[in-house]
């Protein structure tokens, strides 16, 4: 490890970026997309909704 581990404006800059334009994005997007997914699969073993 480097001797000075106080992280850097332009590392926090780097993380803040990967954070909210890379992660935030892919994870909202696998997360309604698993919810879809176990709602078809629902439907397709036990049919669709009755009301």
């Amino acid at each position: 490890m480097a001797e000075n581990s106080v992280p850097k404006k332009r590392d926090e800059r780097i993380a803040f970026i990967l954070l909210a334009v890379v992660l935030a994005p892919a994870l909202s997007v696998a997360i309604v997309g698993g919810y879809g997914f176990i709602i078809w699969m629902t439907q397709l073993v036990l049919g669709p909704p009755t009301g």
